[in-house]
């Protein structure tokens, strides 16, 4: 068994790995098949985003009430196309959680392809299915109880402090308000993190676990517990090294982009042009024909350049993958074995030998008469 790795102990092997598997020699092969493994489980996706600003529009109705109001809507138009917007919006959410039970499946895949250095798609659906089922169901479980988390720390003060007038004469009660507000944001804030740290532990600890021992996540969870217990520094440290490594690789990653972005601008731009003119000198109006091809050619382009960022994610995709093998690994003794080998047995020199040849000695003379 290995000596446990700390958090900084991990990336250069990390790297050394990820160059050794990626470029020395590069395969394209392989580059382009984990590149479809880093889409499909949604790795290339980078954290962050940021919310509109909707401004609800506020009606001053007689005697100045400043209601919000919604925009007028002719119901009797929208009605007759509604059961065609709750389909797509079904549709949509069943194309969500599609993705991700893919996803959770080839996860399993992007374990084995880094660990063996291989990446096969034949055979590997029937063989990582039952374990990704396994951890698309505890991923599903672990949204709702966030979820209905998230509702009673929110709603549960909010509805206490209505019941108790506070918001009917605020300023009256601006002391209270202040620090239940604060509570409020330092319960959520614990909250998320612990889910978080959760969820990361699932995906970096217990897939490997899951993939050694062929367990569903709770047993993988009963494996990994005590490992945590024992270590408890060490994976705090983990988590902190993390959060580091991938705000640089989110910099770096979005650099690329950035710089793909710009230099697809000139050729989907001169594109966009030709066929918007050629269009219209060929006659063609927008009608469900057109808009339906415009859509797949923009669905199809909208997927290419998804690919694309995945290429460009393939390299820190496979750096954190072995970055948590090589921590997991060197605590857990099944993943241990596999990544650190013991060295060969050398057989015991030979014996000793003679480089001469033995002499026998000369007889001894024979008598005189």
């Amino acid at each position: 068994m290995a000596k446990p790795l700390s958090a900084v102990d991990c990336v250069s092997p990390a790297f050394a790995q990820t160059k050794k598997q990626l470029f020395a020699p590069f395969r394209i092969k392989r580059w382009l098949r984990l590149a479809l493994v880093c889409l499909l489980t949604g790795e290339f996706a980078g954290g962050g985003g940021g919310g509109g600003n909707f401004n609800i529009p506020s009606s001053h109705g007689k005697g100045g009430k400043g209601l919000m109001a919604f925009p007028n809507m002719d119901w009797g138009k929208i009605l007759p196309w509604l059961p065609w917007i709750l389909a797509g919006v079904v549709l949509v959410f069943l194309l969500i959680f599609l993705f991700i039970y893919i996803g959770s499946v080839y996860r399993f895949v992007l374990f084995d392809s880094v660990l063996y250095d291989r990446c096969e798609f034949k055979g590997c659906w029937t063989r990582w299915e039952p374990r990704g089922r396994s951890y698309f169901i505890w991923s599903l479980a672990l949204f709702v109880i966030s979820f209905f988390g998230v509702c009673i720390i929110i709603g549960a003060p909010l509805f206490i402090a209505w019941r108790a007038g506070l918001f009917h004469n605020p300023g009256e009660h601006l002391a209270v308000l202040i620090l239940g507000g604060m509570a409020l944001i330092f319960f959520l804030f614990a909250f998320v993190v612990v889910l978080g740290v959760i969820g990361l532990f699932a995906k970096d600890f217990c897939i490997p676990i899951m993939a050694m021992e062929e367990v569903g996540v709770l047993d993988a969870w009963r494996r990994l517990l005590p490992i945590l217990g024992g270590d408890k520094l060490a994976f705090a440290g983990y988590v902190l090294m993390k959060i580091v490594l991938a705000i640089g690789s989110a910099i770096i990653v979005g650099i690329a982009t950035f710089m793909l972005i710009i230099a697809l601008l000139i050729p989907t731009g001169i594109a966009a042009v030709i066929v918007f003119f050629g269009g219209k000198a060929l006659g063609l109006t927008l009608n469900p024909v057109t808009i339906g091809v415009l859509a797949s050619l923009g669905c199809v382009l909208m997927a290419a350049f998804f690919y694309l960022i995945a290429l460009i994610s393939t390299p820190p995709m496979v750096f954190f993958q072995s970055y948590v093998l090589h921590f997991i690994g060197s605590r857990y003794e099944p993943l241990g074995a596999v990544l650190f080998p013991p060295p060969p047995e050398t057989p015991p020199p030979p014996p000793p030998v003679d480089l001469l040849p033995a002499v026998e000695p000369p007889p001894d003379p024979a008598p005189a008469g």
